[in-house]
């Protein structure tokens, strides 16, 4: 049996009120409106729902029957609004967001405290990994939007491009020696390389750049972490190919210098990636918008 929910809440309202006119304040309708809905109900299952009284309606058993299942829908329905309209005002919810943890630390860390500063009750999730493992998690639904570094070719993701970094070579005061020289990518490769993982969009980036130069890329040491990156260059255990704007620290305080190229290092962009043609939840959207 298919029934218009109006009926229903004609009906719910008239059994809460015990008055027909009183519903029909509640609803917005007139009174024979209200009659002739609680008829339309009554004729739908051939029974009685109501009976008159001095003081308006009352509820015959089998109406009282009804109104104990529907009271419980219309508790669950206007729980279902409050926690729609909750959402809608970013009172709660859940944000799920990917990125390497190097982005998460030296880029969106302002961001991810302005927006939790704005909305308080919304619960931040971040899932941390490369740009590849970043994809999975989308595509899987782990999370509603990706922090990666650009290109991204993918039919199925929306990528927007937020802003720029730039990648360059580092070392510790072992390599003073070279401060003041200009090294081609050759003469680089006399030296230890230290490079992060294979996975990593940036290595896939320097990589590319030796091949179109017909050298073959061997790092000496390969690490997870661009804090190992950091530490292992401030050390003298090589060179390592880093984000210049997460070792700004270590370049002003000398701990760490950048070498210098013959070549141009290209800029590396950074994206917000999504699901194409799938809707964002509200925190998301407001999310992207914070950080565009």
């Amino acid at each position: 049996m298919s029934i218009n929910y109006e009926l229903y809440k004609v009906f719910y309202w008239a059994a809460k009120t015990g008055s027909f006119s009183q519903a029909a304040q509640a609803l917005y309708l007139t009174q024979p409106s209200v009659s002739h809905a609680v008829k339309q109900l009554e004729d739908n299952f051939g029974i009685t729902l109501f009976y008159r009284n001095s003081k308006g309606v009352e509820l015959t058993q089998e109406g009282a029957y009804l109104y104990s299942f529907i009271e419980q829908a219309q508790i669950l329905i206007n729980l279902a609004e409050e926690k729609m309209a909750a959402l809608k005002n970013l009172e709660n919810g859940e944000l799920r967001i990917g990125g390497s943890d190097s982005l998460f630390k030296h880029y969106l860390l302002p961001f991810l405290e302005s927006f939790h500063q704005n909305y308080p009750g919304i619960n931040l999730r971040l899932n941390h990994g490369t740009t590849p493992d970043i994809i999975t998690f989308l595509k899987e639904g782990k999370i509603d939007l990706g922090v990666v570094r650009m290109p991204i070719v993918d039919s199925q993701l929306e990528v927007r491009e937020t802003f720029q970094l730039m990648d360059c070579f580092v070392a510790g005061e072992s390599y003073a020696h070279l401060k003041h020289e200009a090294l081609s990518l050759a003469k680089l490769m006399e030296h230890p390389i230290i490079l992060f993982s294979r996975n990593s969009r940036a290595r896939m980036t320097i990589t590319e750049l030796f091949q179109s130069y017909g050298l073959k890329l061997k790092p000496e040491i390969e690490v997870g972490s661009v804090d190992l990156l950091i530490e292992f260059a401030k050390r003298g255990l090589g060179i390592s190919y880093v984000t210049r704007q997460f070792v700004t620290k270590e370049l002003d305080e000398g701990s760490l210098f950048e070498i210098q190229l013959d070549v141009k290092l290209p800029p590396s962009r950074v994206g917000i990636m999504t699901m194409r043609n799938m809707p964002l939840s509200i925190p998301a959207k407001r999310f992207i918008d914070l950080v565009r």
